[in-house]
């Protein structure tokens, strides 16, 4: 268990940096794009940042950034760049969780280079693996690795043989069979193509129970499990995304300011806008709330308790679901604008993409339902379900 009993906390510089990538990152957006990846002078800018290191312990040269300030990295990274936003905060949350959980070996293995390693891969629909000496054969396919063109380590999500436990492996690029078919609407620069590993070995070290929730080193954001920490992911990337919807709306109604029959000078336009403003911002504070009050409940050195565990993640499915609302009247209004090729065209494909992810399925919006109306007394959160 690691020795550090508080919440880390790392300052601003983490975000500072992300603000000063904006502009590289906007104007690399369409080509990535295109390309169905990050571009080289993204990932590079990113590297030398240091932002592949947010999640990283401090002990291994991470920034360990707190869950607040995770919330604005990926908030400031998805407003410039949806599929941008979405790379960081999938591979940093699986090296993050990586560098936290694994045995000593593997962490002496995988972080000696010089720059972060960046991890891919899918932690929800597993794998088979078979133990032998000293560790595990894994095997299986595997769907939506978001930034695999980038990786250098895969996080994959395997069922023990013969058992009822699940680990996540970390297996080196080369073990893996890339497939290739990230062929989508939107998100289409995140590379998250499937994969397939056969038989590769895993070392013992090179793997840890889904569940961990006792970090090896680092400090108490790692209590929070792997599942409740992706929440803070998909949490900070739709804040950032939806921001940059309205802000494009914005944009585009001011440049037609004063011309007869646009939409600047519609009554309607304004009531939908402040309606849609303030649904926005109620569905942030919710977020930032309930975060906020997840640190105080980590710093108190307790985790977190069913009710919190359900606000969670009603604070992400409350701003998924927000976010497609407000870029379907981003795109209503956008006219002609929205439906030709360009930003608010792919800001639009981009957000629905991102809320079918399965961390903000309607199966958790009913489940906290239940809990918060007392209707599943004695039961807890086993990852999108409450059970006895």
């Amino acid at each position: 268990m690691s020795d550090t009993p508080r919440l880390h906390t790392a300052g601003t510089t983490m975000l500072d940096r992300a603000r000063e990538l904006r502009p590289l990152i906007e104007r690399e957006a369409a080509t990535a794009e295109a390309q169905g990846r990050l571009t080289t002078p993204v990932v590079d800018a990113l590297h030398e940042a240091g932002l592949f290191g947010v999640w990283v312990p401090a002990p291994l040269g991470g920034a360990e950034l707190s869950p607040r300030e995770l919330l604005a990295v990926f908030e400031e990274l998805s407003y410039a760049d949806p599929s941008t936003g979405w790379v960081v905060m999938a591979t940093t949350l699986e090296n993050g969780t990586a560098g936290a959980y694994l045995g000593d070996e593997a962490i002496e293995r995988i972080f000696k280079g010089p720059r972060m390693p960046v991890f891919a891969g899918q932690g929800t629909r597993p794998g088979t693996a078979v133990r032998e000496d000293g560790g595990f054969r894994l095997s299986g396919r595997w769907s939506f690795a978001s930034g695999m063109p980038h990786a250098q380590y895969v996080h994959s999500l395997g069922a023990i043989e013969g058992t009822d436990e699940t680990r996540i492996f970390i297996t080196p690029i080369e073990d893996v069979e890339m497939l290739g078919n990230w062929d989508v609407l939107g998100l289409r620069a995140t590379g998250s193509i499937d994969y397939a590993i056969d038989g590769a070995f895993v070392p013992e070290s090179q793997t840890h129970v889904f569940a961990q929730n006792e970090p090896l080193r680092g400090g108490v954001i790692y209590r929070l499990g792997l599942l409740d920490q992706a929440l803070i992911c998909h949490s900070g990337w739709a804040l950032g995304v939806g921001r940059r919807l309205l802000d494009e709306l914005i944009r585009y109604a001011g440049a037609r300011a004063g011309r007869p029959g646009q939409i600047a000078g519609s009554d309607a336009f304004h009531a939908d806008f402040a309606r849609t403003e303030a649904t926005f911002r109620a569905a942030t504070a919710l977020v930032h709330g309930t975060w906020d009050a997840t640190e105080r409940t980590l710093e108190s050195g307790r985790t977190l308790d069913v009710r919190e565990e359900t606000m969670v993640r009603l604070a992400l499915n409350h701003i998924t679901s927000t976010v497609a609302e407000v870029a379907r009247f981003v795109y209503a209004s956008g006219g002609t604008s929205a439906l030709r090729d360009g930003l608010i065209q792919r800001l639009f494909r981009d957000v629905h993409a991102g809320t079918a992810h399965i961390t903000s399925g309607p199966q958790v919006l009913q489940e906290c339902g239940r809990e918060l109306a007392g209707l599943a007394p004695d039961e807890s959160w086993t990852i999108f379900a409450l059970q006895a």
